[in-house]
């Protein structure tokens, strides 16, 4: 692999009828890295774990993994692949402990220890005997943590693998995949809603709008766009944004909402922009600055998408 991509996708397309679930979509995925996919539901991030695992075949495009491209090199790559794409298939009635043992076996893992060692490795060592029915949600996910993670991967493919756990539950997660990412070397490749624990983890990020990919970029460079922004909320925006050009020669800004307007130029003296709405007749409802995190990066970005492919006319 010429810049070592785990994982290379160009144009990568998933049609359902005529909805493209994932489209057209040139993912690359360094080695070695927390690669963060972030998207709204229906975005197509579970779309592109399926492929990658082989659960559903893409329309068209192509994608690599580990440098493979063939039916056969997927094979062979997703037997050094550990992955969580909902829930796994486990047997109710059997316990923690029986269902790691079951798809031990089944897989050819060697030594009957490495289940337990799985089961103390994500926390659930104390619940080996507890049957699956009778396991929480976030035992769950933790058991299908310890299933992904069996047989030592070199790719770890996550979809939201921290829901319904508890605080402590996260953080633990959070510092078990740093530790297997900066001590062994595992890329790990993680979708999540809660934008902010991908923060705590993530060096790059993908994110998707609509089956899109929006945006690729590293998290440093992330951090140098996130910056403070000043927010106000006004009873008209039209109006006070016309000023903001006219007067304030500010044209880096963003209209939310409910008359919501984040500034995101940088703001030498705030005092003046409130004083711009007043001075005007414009009521002033809401007057803060902010820091842009992960969440209002994405949303601004998507919301720059979604605009821009809206009809003319249609609000």
């Amino acid at each position: 692999m010429s810049e070592e991509w785990i994982i290379k996708s160009d144009r990568l397309t998933k049609l359902y009828g005529q909805t493209a679930a994932l489209k057209d979509a040139n993912i690359r995925i360094k080695k070695g890295s927390i690669y963060g996919l972030v998207g709204n539901n229906g975005a197509g991030k579970t779309t592109f774990l399926k492929i990658l695992t082989g659960q559903i075949r893409p329309t068209s495009g192509n994608f690599t993994i580990m440098g493979e491209e063939t039916e056969a090199g997927y094979r062979k790559a997703r037997t050094q692949t550990g992955a969580i794409i909902e829930m796994p298939g486990f047997y109710p009635k059997l316990t923690a402990r029986q269902n790691l043992e079951y798809y031990r076996i089944q897989r050819g893992i060697p030594g009957k220890d490495s289940v337990d060692k799985m089961l103390e490795l994500v926390g659930l060592s104390h619940a080996a005997k507890k049957k699956f029915v009778n396991l929480s949600l976030g035992m769950k996910q933790r058991l299908g943590l310890a299933l992904a993670l069996m047989g030592d991967p070199e790719l770890l493919i996550l979809d939201e693998p921290i829901n319904g756990l508890d605080p402590a539950g996260i953080v633990e997660i959070r510092n078990l995949l740093l530790k297997l990412n900066k001590e062994q070397g595992v890329t790990i490749l993680i979708s999540s809603h809660i934008l902010t624990e991908l923060e705590n983890i993530a060096t790059d990020y993908g994110f998707l709008s609509r089956g899109e990919l929006a945006e690729q970029i590293s998290a440093e460079k992330l951090r140098e766009k996130c910056r403070a922004f000043l927010e106000i909320k006004v009873t008209d925006a039209a109006a006070y944004t016309a000023l903001l050009e006219a007067e304030m020669l500010c044209s880096n800004y963003r209209v939310l909402p409910d008359n919501c307007i984040h500034i995101l130029e940088k703001v030498d003296n705030i005092a003046d922009y409130s004083a711009l709405a007043v001075n005007h007749g414009i009521g002033l409802l809401g007057f803060e600055m902010k820091e842009i995190n992960l969440e209002n990066y994405y949303m601004n970005l998507v919301g720059e998408r979604e605009e821009a492919e809206m009809p003319k006319g249609e609000v």
